[in-house]
């Protein structure tokens, strides 16, 4: 099985999308895909959720942490191997509470999509189908999730929905 150069996984929170997205890089058969992880531990719930990742994964993953810098994750990552980026949601939360340009980081993730030769799966949260946030930050982190998203969407060959841990395809067909 060839997974196409670019994979988007949506989904909501706890939809199984992680889950799904780590079946999908495992089915191609290459040994030690890289897993990026973005997520930062700032509190003990936090890292409960990144050790069951880790146990759920298991051992054969080449694990990077990069909360910020995604754009150089990928250009550094071995070329004839699978990536799973887990997810983009976290990774622009960072972005966001950083201070950091979205625009540029955003641009420079997608060049970086663009310029891998090995296959990339994005997981990234689903977020605009809630109320309208209450509160500036909040809509702002769902205008620039949704944005990030259909650019992400667009580039790639394969858009898969999660809903349940069933998935649905939005773009493309599965290999």
């Amino acid at each position: 099985m060839a997974l196409p150069n670019l994979t988007l996984i949506l989904g909501g929170a706890a939809s199984g999308k992680s889950a799904f997205a780590e079946s999908l890089v495992l089915q191609g058969g290459h040994e030690h895909p890289a897993y990026i992880a973005t997520a930062q531990i700032f509190d003990d719930e936090m890292a409960q959720k990144v050790a069951r990742h880790r146990e759920m994964r298991g051992d054969g993953w080449l694990t990077i942490e990069e909360p910020l810098d995604l754009a150089s994750a990928l250009a550094n990552a071995q070329d004839d191997q699978p990536v799973l980026v887990d997810c983009a949601t976290l990774w622009l939360t960072n972005v966001i509470l950083g201070d950091h340009d979205i625009d540029a980081h955003s641009a420079a993730l997608i060049t970086a999509l663009k310029l891998r030769n090995s296959p990339v799966v994005v997981v990234s949260n689903e977020v605009g189908q809630g109320i309208v946030p209450d509160n500036a930050l909040s809509r702002k982190f769902r205008n620039a999730q949704g944005q990030l998203n259909q650019r992400i969407g667009a580039e790639a060959n394969l858009v898969i929905a999660v809903m349940a841990g069933l998935p649905l395809v939005l773009k493309g067909s599965l290999p």
